[in-house]
């Protein structure tokens, strides 16, 4: 059963040039990755989107050791929607790159944003403790609805 619009699904697809890679190579930093979308088929419906990053790593920006994480993405999308090895390769490049955690949640934020314009989202970093303490930062934008 198509989506709700029928549309043609190679003309849906075809701006999805990460996904139809067999090379996959990670951006070495956050401004170079770029974040893929495709049309949302069910835009008339408020539905939530969840992405789980359990395994997110980036570096301390004064020490440079590595800090480990957990992403959560959750978004009601307007008329886009991520693609998610798109975003995959956005949080791998996060790896070798050096920022607190409060820039990791709002940089992630704003990187879906600008791709989709979601209704509404949250990002939620749940990061491992360094130095006894653990840290948790959520940040949204829009309405939930």
């Amino acid at each position: 059963m198509k989506g709700q619009k029928g549309n043609d699904d190679s003309a849906r697809f075809g701006a999805l040039t990460i996904l139809s890679k067999s090379e996959t190579v990670v951006p070495d930093s956050p401004e170079n990755a770029r974040l893929e979308v495709f049309d949302n088929l069910y835009s008339a419906r408020n539905y939530e989107i969840t992405f789980d990053c359990p395994e997110f790593t980036s570096l301390c920006p004064v020490t440079g050791q590595p800090d480990f994480g957990k992403i959560t993405i959750t978004y009601i999308p307007e008329k886009l929607c991520v693609e998610s090895k798109s975003l995959k390769l956005l949080m791998f490049s996060f790896r070798s790159h050096q920022t607190f955690h409060e820039e990791v949640v709002n940089l992630i934020l704003e990187r879906v944003v600008e791709a989709c314009s979601p209704r509404w989202i949250e990002v939620a970093g749940e990061f491992r403790p360094r130095g006894g303490i653990s840290l948790t930062v959520r940040a949204t934008e829009g309405e939930r609805g």
